[in-house]
């Protein structure tokens, strides 16, 4: 049988099929260029003979999504229902990657995956209706919420801040938001463990589920992390808040993921972020 994956030219789908080969599994790669997800028949086609599809793809870009609505939901809303209802009829399960921008990010505790959804941005709108679409389609799966995703690879903040940090002295850089950093590498690896468990018969702990980096940290001492990990003198960092760095689309400032679920049902326990960031800024 086969391991589908939409978004493989993305930061987890590229992790994920590289991950998925070297175990030796079939797997079909689907880059956005290679299929049209909102495509009902486009997408039957693609899961066609698949066991297990993962949906890593996604419009991520936050702040253009207040613009452009349309695009962010049919990526992100219409898209995972088109596979979800082809993976029913394919009879595979599903992996939808979700995010923690569905919730309002108030309080000082982490979110678990039972709490209400009030998302504050057009992306985390989309994103929370794509959950409501799959949960609608398809009884077996799982919809994995992640956050601040980051590779050696792609569009993340670790890369923008490297890049900025050779062109700048000084940077500004939000204290006042929290949330767990998480490498994309780690989310591949969750995401076949879980395909193993959840293939097995008898398997019923479908559902909703959190995986994020640990420890929870904020922007700026994120960045402050980056730029040791490299070893070199790095710009001055301000720490500000983010009424000082208005952006079109509003960020929760709590986005810490309670991931004890994740554990009790798949076993698998947070990743440390920081190893994996030293490991990544080497590649740099």
């Amino acid at each position: 049988m086969t391991l589908v994956i939409f978004g493989a030219g993305g930061q987890v789908g590229r992790e994920l099929a590289e991950l998925a080969r070297a175990q030796g599994l079939d797997i079909r790669a689907l880059a956005r260029a290679e299929v049209d997800i909102t495509d009902a028949a486009a997408v039957a086609e693609a899961v066609r003979g698949a066991d297990f599809v993962a949906n890593c793809a996604a419009y991520t870009a936050v702040d253009k999504a207040e613009a452009e609505r349309d695009r962010a939901f049919a990526v992100n809303a219409t898209a995972p229902g088109v596979i979800a209802r082809a993976c029913a009829g394919a009879g595979a399960a599903l992996l939808h990657i979700s995010t923690d921008y569905v919730f309002r990010g108030d309080g000082d505790r982490p979110w678990r995956e039972d709490d209400p959804i009030a998302p504050l941005s057009v992306y985390g709108e989309s994103k929370a209706a794509g959950e409501a679409a799959v949960r609608a389609a398809l009884p077996r799966h799982v919809i994995l919420r992640t956050a601040w995703v980051f590779a050696a690879d792609g569009h993340n903040f670790v890369r923008t801040m490297l890049r900025l940090g050779a062109e700048r002295p000084e940077l500004r850089i939000v204290a006042d938001q929290h949330g767990g950093p998480t490498p994309a590498a780690a989310i591949a690896a969750a995401i076949l463990a879980i395909r193993g468990q959840a293939l097995a018969p008898g398997f019923d702990g479908w559902g909703t589920f959190h995986f994020a980096g640990a420890p929870a940290t904020t922007w700026h001492d994120f960045a402050a992390a980056i730029f040791a990990a490299t070893g070199r003198p790095g710009p001055v960092l301000h720490a500000i808040a983010t009424a000082d760095y208005p952006t079109p689309a509003r960020r929760p400032s709590n986005s810490v993921l309670d991931c004890g679920k994740i554990g009790r049902v798949f076993g698998l326990g947070q990743p440390d972020w920081r190893s994996a960031l030293s490991a990544m800024v080497r590649t740099q």
